[in-house]
């Protein structure tokens, strides 16, 4: 059995800032149980494009609102305390928080945490036994 609070993870590596996003990762590919899960708070006014080619995502909103955009369809989704988007196709897509957004995310594969998103918004698949990668 596993408990963590996310006083537990505050400051430590499972603990990842950008100027957009702090995410802190509450369960990673190293617990072995074929998911990874965070709590990720989504900063009012940025824009963040993203596309998980090697992952299923989906996205659980606690707190704030903001507009989801599918990047191939140009559908629009208002984005609310109580709402849930799943990217089952690999969507490439775009949040923009109205207000800080604080959400819950599910990975399928899980991440390691040390994915770091690349040029295309995509986290690269990385596997518990890879060498270290540094968290950006």
């Amino acid at each position: 059995m596993i408990v963590r609070s996310l006083a537990d993870i505050e400051g430590t590596h499972r603990d990842v800032r950008t100027p957009n996003w702090r995410s802190r990762r509450i369960v990673l590919a190293k617990e072995k149980v074929g998911f990874s899960m965070h709590d990720t708070v989504l900063y009012a006014g940025t824009e963040n494009a993203m596309w998980y080619a090697n992952h299923i995502e989906a996205v659980y909103c606690v707190e704030g609102e903001g507009e989801l955009v599918n990047q191939e369809t140009g559908e629009s989704h208002w984005i609310s305390p109580g709402t849930l988007y799943l990217l089952d196709g690999h969507e490439r897509h775009v949040l923009r928080p109205k207000t800080d957004m604080r959400t819950v995310c599910v990975f399928n594969p899980p991440v390691t945490g040390r994915e770091v998103h690349d040029e295309n918004g995509v986290y690269p698949l990385v596997k518990e036994d890879d060498d270290p990668q540094p968290v950006g």
